[in-house]
């Protein structure tokens, strides 16, 4: 019974006698007796070598995976900070081809002062709530602006400046209900009036029934009532509605301006509003 309880102590005295047997050896104090020590503590001694050798590999890997996990995640932040540099360059890029395109705009119209405003409020819902939530931008009476003065983008006719405030704007779109503008198609020369309908494209109205027109024509405005400069793009004629028991024929018009997407508009300042 005694030995059994001594059994597990027999391990780690074998381990300190080895260790203090190479001790007194390396000290020489063994003498002759050191060859017969060396045959006796040469197994334990393996041991202890190859155990150090795999604790300080094992050391040694830890130390790798840590650096390789500090390496891992210098580099997902970096990648990171590139995609939102990269998303933050495209949006610059895109901006920058707006304001080209509004450049190009005053320089084949030099004749308008202008001056660029951005979108700060839309309304959400369908054309109808246009009537209650108008789209503003970011312009007013501090610069210059008046009720009444048309507002373009590089693609075309927006509306015109319904209500002035200090610093904003509100706009009343060509797609508006309240909507009227002076126009006519551009290679027919047929004149009307564009009304804006809710839900529904802009139509072209009072067109003469003697005029041709067709689907594709391009829609401009015709400058009749001072309202608006004559030549403004506003859009094209995808139908054309003829009818022998009215006077006048129509065509819905599509327009060029992208009303959704518009972020920047240009206010034309130098064109005097009709009242």
């Amino acid at each position: 019974m005694r030995s059994f309880r001594l059994r597990p102590l027999i391990l780690p005295l074998v381990i300190v006698g080895a260790i203090v047997l190479m001790v007194l050896d390396l000290a020489g104090w063994l003498g002759p007796t050191s060859g017969l020590i060396h045959t006796a503590i040469r197994p334990p001694a393996l041991f202890f070598t190859e155990a150090r050798r795999t604790i300080g590999s094992g050391i040694a890997t830890l130390r790798e995976l840590g650096e390789l996990r500090e390496k891992n995640l210098e580099l997902q932040s970096r990648v990171d900070q590139l995609t939102v540099e990269n998303l933050r360059l495209a949006e610059v890029e895109a901006e920058n081809e707006r304001l080209r395109a509004f450049l190009k705009f005053a320089q084949t119209n030099p004749s308008f002062d202008i001056r660029g405003g951005q979108i700060i409020a839309r309304p959400i819902g369908d054309s109808a709530s246009l009537l209650t939530h108008p789209i503003q931008i970011d312009l007013g009476t501090e610069h210059g602006l008046e009720q009444g003065m048309p507002v373009v983008t590089d693609r075309g006719l927006v509306g015109r400046i319904a209500r002035v405030y200090p610093r904003a704007s509100d706009l009343i779109l060509i797609t508006d209900p309240r909507s009227r503008v002076n126009v006519m198609t551009q290679a027919s020369r047929a004149q009307g009036v564009l009304r804006g309908r809710v839900g529904q494209l802009p139509i072209m109205e009072l067109i003469p029934p003697e005029i041709e027109i067709s689907e594709g024509e391009i829609v401009i405005t015709s400058g009749l009532g001072g309202h608006f400069p004559k030549g403004l793009v506003v859009g094209q004629v995808v139908e054309v509605i003829r009818n022998d028991n009215l006077m006048f024929q129509s065509a819905v018009i599509r327009p060029t301006v992208d009303f959704d997407r518009m972020e920047l508009v240009l206010v034309i300042t130098n064109f005097p509003p009709a009242e």
